[in-house]
């Protein structure tokens, strides 16, 4: 029903730059919310931001002053600006929307992960 695409991720080295892109496609009549969470190896996986439809965006603690997310609605896309990366972000990255389908229903939705690495 739907779909979550993320690209972006990659090789960075400490104090580099990484931007992720999340992009939804499907049977969407509305996002109420997007979101990144990531999961480094031997770790639960953990919100690192998200931003409700009209809403202001929040961040875990680690990484708020660093990484800026943001939406644009008219093409159902996330972006997850990282910057002054660190060892400890590396990580898969994963999206997660919570989409109301032309259906009426509402779920959340995952995206497949993008590998993250901060080389130090």
């Amino acid at each position: 029903q739907v779909q979550l695409v993320e690209s972006g991720g990659g090789l960075v080295q400490a104090g580099g730059s990484l931007r992720l892109s999340c992009a939804a496609s499907g049977r969407i009549l509305s996002i109420n919310a997007m979101g990144w969470y990531r999961q480094a190896p031997g770790k639960q996986r953990e919100l690192v931001a998200a931003i409700p439809n009209g809403g202001s965006p929040n961040y875990a603690d680690s990484v708020r002053g660093r990484f800026t997310i943001s939406r644009d609605d008219a093409r159902n896309t996330a972006y997850l600006q990282m910057g002054s990366l660190k060892p400890e972000d590396t990580a898969i990255y994963y999206c997660n929307a919570d989409v109301t389908t032309h259906w009426g229903s509402r779920t959340y939705y995952w995206g497949q992960g993008t590998q993250v690495t901060v080389s130090s």
